[in-house]
């Protein structure tokens, strides 16, 4: 299912499909995951997205990308949204997309950056904000694989109420590590000293000859993937996803 996926996301003209809310869950106050079922869902690859589109009665239109933070699960996707408050897309699926209500999405789309953990390859996993949803669904499709190469995720988040998926982080599965960094302010406890990703922050946590994925801001993602090569990785086993100002 999963190469397959990553065909027929590039091979073939991708359509528009309706998808119905059928569970919602809050991540933050600003942010919350909603559970699409799609009837003819193709499948998708742990990394890629879809696009999503509004459409009001009067007939103006507006859309916008957004990553799945689920593991393949036959015709639902997750996505995860953090609300803008001037944006035209996020304020309305936050705030008023309610149960059985519908939206069109097109996808699933992209090539590049997935992770298939049927290809058995360690990997090391660098996101920033809301950039860990991509990874997450990564996390999420190790866990139920039957390879157990050694994954890593170092999530880069401002403070404790910003925390995607909390829960799920404290799930230190056999193979698999959760590191969390604050940037502005860290539980009390915390030893590490609040700031910005630092080369001491990925240096032990995998091999330079492992594959690395990084997501993000533009910023973030340009810093993480320097330090990954200042340790040591080739960048060719670099693989980045950036994010900036947009209309969500």
């Amino acid at each position: 299912m999963a190469r397959t996926a990553i065909r027929r996301g590039l091979s073939q003209p991708l359509r528009w499909q309706l998808a119905r809310l059928v569970a919602e869950r809050t991540e933050t106050s600003t942010a919350k995951t909603l559970v699409l079922e799609i009837d003819d869902w193709a499948g998708h690859v742990p990394g890629q997205h879809v696009d999503v589109r509004l459409t009001a009665e009067d007939g103006y239109s507006t859309q916008l990308s957004y990553s799945i933070a689920s593991a393949p699960d036959g015709n639902q996707i997750e996505l995860t949204i953090q609300l803008l408050q001037d944006g035209e897309v996020s304020p309305f699926l936050v705030q008023d997309f309610g149960l059985d209500d519908r939206i069109e999405v097109r996808g699933p789309i992209g090539g590049w950056f997935v992770l298939d953990p049927a290809d058995d390859v360690p990997a090391v996993l660098v996101g920033g904000g809301s950039g860990v949803v991509p990874l997450m669904s990564m996390v999420r499709a190790y866990r139920t694989a039957a390879t157990k190469s050694p994954m890593s995720l170092i999530y880069s988040v401002r403070s404790p109420d910003d925390v995607l998926f909390g829960g799920e982080l404290d799930d230190q599965s056999p193979g698999l590590a959760f590191d969390v960094i604050y940037t502005r302010r860290a539980p009390e406890g915390t030893q590490r000293p609040v700031g910005r990703l630092m080369r001491s922050d990925i240096s032990e946590q995998q091999t330079a000859q492992d594959r690395a994925y990084v997501c993000g801001p533009t910023g973030f993602v340009e810093a993480a993937a320097h330090l990954l090569v200042e340790i040591g990785y080739n960048e060719r086993h670099i693989r980045t996803e950036r994010f900036g100002p947009s209309g969500g």
